[in-house]
């Protein structure tokens, strides 16, 4: 987990870099930075849903159905994803493929999220500070457990309109791109 010390991307309205600040400023002032989101498959299409741990500094012993994290100053999105998957699952060396970017602001969080995915088969190592539980499951499962516990706003939002356009997209369907 990044200390509250750690210096992280800050960005204006359309998501154009303006500085940077400590992620305790960051989360402070609820200003507006970057994050990565990786959707996590197995070869099965099963999403990797993880439950963050309690200590979290922002959605404290929700679910998310994402890996990932703030951006931090000087990195790129895909930097940070790669940085984020192997901290957080132990996954290294698996190729992300590019989804979407969008912003997601709620009462204390205002984030440009770039969305990747990637499909996974080897072992997970969770990151005991960020990463309470987590376990392999239908998408649809998924998203009835986000309808009766508690879901990460971004992530919620994540998971829906992937799920939307996976419908439409056969490139998204419900098994993901071939690494």
């Amino acid at each position: 987990m990044g200390s509250r010390d750690e210096q992280v991307v800050i960005v204006d309205e359309n998501n154009r870099v303006v500085g940077a600040a400590s992620r305790g400023v960051m989360r402070r002032f609820i200003l507006p930075h970057r994050a990565t989101y990786i959707l996590v498959f197995n070869s099965q299409g099963e999403l990797f849903l993880q439950q963050r741990t309690v200590t979290k500094d922002i959605y404290p012993g929700y679910y998310c159905p994402a890996a990932g994290g703030v951006v931090a100053a000087g990195e790129t999105y895909e930097e940070s994803a790669v940085r984020e998957l192997a901290e957080e699952l132990g996954i290294r060396g698996v190729p992300l493929s590019p989804l979407f970017d969008f912003y997601h602001e709620d009462p204390g969080n205002r984030v440009w999220g770039r969305a990747f995915s990637c499909v996974w088969d080897g072992g997970i190592t969770l990151q005991a500070e960020e990463v309470a539980a987590g376990s392999f499951m239908s998408v649809d499962a998924a998203l009835a457990l986000a309808e009766k516990e508690h879901f990460t706003p971004d992530g919620q939002y994540l998971l829906r309109r992937w799920h939307a356009e996976a419908a439409q997209s056969p490139r998204l369907r419900a098994n993901p791109p071939e690494p």
